[in-house]
């Protein structure tokens, strides 16, 4: 929107469309191999400690001999796309004018494939940078339907996958999130709306929902990401999309009887085998 080369001052330009002029002659500057060290540690004790807050980060922090404040921590926490799992009015703030949707899982009984779909987002460390990773899962049988990367937070990347899965599985009865700007905007839910799929998020008194995700986030960084040091967001794509199909097809889970996903989520519900 922005035109240098235009006769208009850059200021005028600035002032007509409402923005400050200085971020005009902003940069972005990729992090630094401290902040990224820092990043990949705070990751780890995330998964490790989901409750710990800013505050308790930055003590485990330092005293590993990490020389990090805690608005530090707490900036880098934004960035990573992590916070505490606490009991709390809003397990996530939508952004302004986005609608929130009621929580409809509370108490429900989940009895078969395709009944419920939960979605999240959780940070990858590579060598050099970081990417984001976006992930639907199918409750019942745990299995991973659709999964993107991106290098941002925007809604576009979970978007792509919710359309992927409802493109080859058909659509649930409910679709579950948290209420991350990401998920209450208007482009996600309308995808959605138009296949007639009800709309769940986390609201207060259902933090304990982000565990059951967040062990499929346990289970992709410490027995991949952890392992590896991705050069490139290309060959994190190819890896982690290489777990995510032994995660799916070979690894098998205790939740579920000792059956891998696939077996759990193709397998018929009994009483259409016994019909």
């Amino acid at each position: 929107m922005i035109d240098r080369a235009h006769a208009l001052p850059l200021s005028r330009q600035a002032a007509a469309l409402g923005i400050s002029r200085g971020c005009l002659y902003y940069r972005p500057q990729p992090a630094s191999a401290a902040d990224l060290a820092l990043m990949r540690r705070m990751g780890e004790l995330h998964l490790e400690y989901p409750f710990a807050v800013s505050r308790m980060l930055r003590d485990l922090l330092l005293a590993e001999g990490f020389t990090v404040g805690r608005l530090h921590v707490s900036t880098l926490m934004k960035r990573m796309g992590i916070e505490a799992l606490y009991r709390k009015p809003n397990t996530s703030k939508p952004a302004p004018g986005h609608t929130v949707y009621p929580y409809l899982l509370r108490k429900l009984s989940v009895t078969g494939a395709n009944q419920v779909w939960a979605m999240d987002i959780t940070y990858i460390p590579m060598a050099r940078g970081f990417v984001y990773l976006a992930a639907m899962v199918d409750w019942f049988s745990r299995r991973v339907l659709a999964w993107r990367l991106s290098i941002t937070l925007e809604a576009a990347f979970c978007i792509e996958a919710v359309e992927e899965a409802l493109a080859r599985y058909g659509r649930p009865e409910i679709f579950n999130t948290d209420q991350g700007r990401q998920f209450t905007s208007m482009a996600f839910t309308d995808v959605l709306l138009k296949n007639e799929i009800a709309i769940s998020m986390d609201g207060k008194g259902a933090w304990r929902d982000n565990v059951f995700v967040e062990r499929l986030w346990r289970s992709v960084k410490y027995e991949e990401v952890y392992l590896r040091a991705y050069d490139s967001v290309s060959e994190a794509r190819a890896s982690i999309g290489r777990y995510l199909t032994f995660y799916n097809s070979r690894r098998p889970h205790s939740s579920l009887d000792r059956k891998t996903p696939d077996q759990a989520y193709f397998d018929p519900l009994p009483q259409l085998a016994a019909a």
